[in-house]
């Protein structure tokens, strides 16, 4: 059963700010995904060390906060069931998860780059360092809305 409160009551208690930060972390996330797939694709950089790793990661970092920021759209319209708010909190827990390894394969990318690359590489960490942040972000909004459980810190 779904419950309707006008908008004015999500935007009080939040919501809408969940989803512009999480909005903001899945644009900085594509920015991310577009840069490093294209090296995939330059036979320059196609084989650089790291980024098949940093893939592994990244897709499904992807994925969980593409989930994340529908569910805070679906409460921002409105929806109540609380199983929406497990599954945005569980979809940011698991993206922070997966930005570790995506962290870690940026990293290899960027000492195995060449001078001409460095900087390129250098770009994309700064995009996932947006996406890292927002993500966070909306965790501490939600955190300050009493809607994060203290058990799943």
């Amino acid at each position: 059963m779904y419950y309707m409160y006008p908008y004015p009551y999500y935007r009080q208690n939040g919501w809408a700010n969940v989803f512009t930060l999480l909005q903001q972390s899945l644009y900085a996330e594509g920015m991310v995904c577009s840069m490093s797939t294209q090296m995939l694709y330059n036979p320059e950089t196609k084989d650089l060390k790291g980024n098949t790793k940093m893939h592994d990661h990244l897709v499904p970092a992807s994925y969980h906060r593409v989930t994340a920021s529908g569910s805070a759209y679906r409460l921002t319209a409105g929806e109540s069931d609380p199983y929406i708010i497990t599954t945005a909190i569980s979809c940011i827990k698991n993206a922070q998860k997966q930005d570790k390894g995506v962290r870690e394969g940026l990293q290899m990318m960027k000492e195995n780059a060449n001078d001409t690359w460095r900087p390129f590489v250098e770009q994309i960490i700064k995009w996932q360092d947006v996406a890292e942040s927002t993500l966070a972000q909306a965790k501490e909004t939600m955190q300050s809305m009493n809607v994060w459980e203290s058990s799943q810190s």
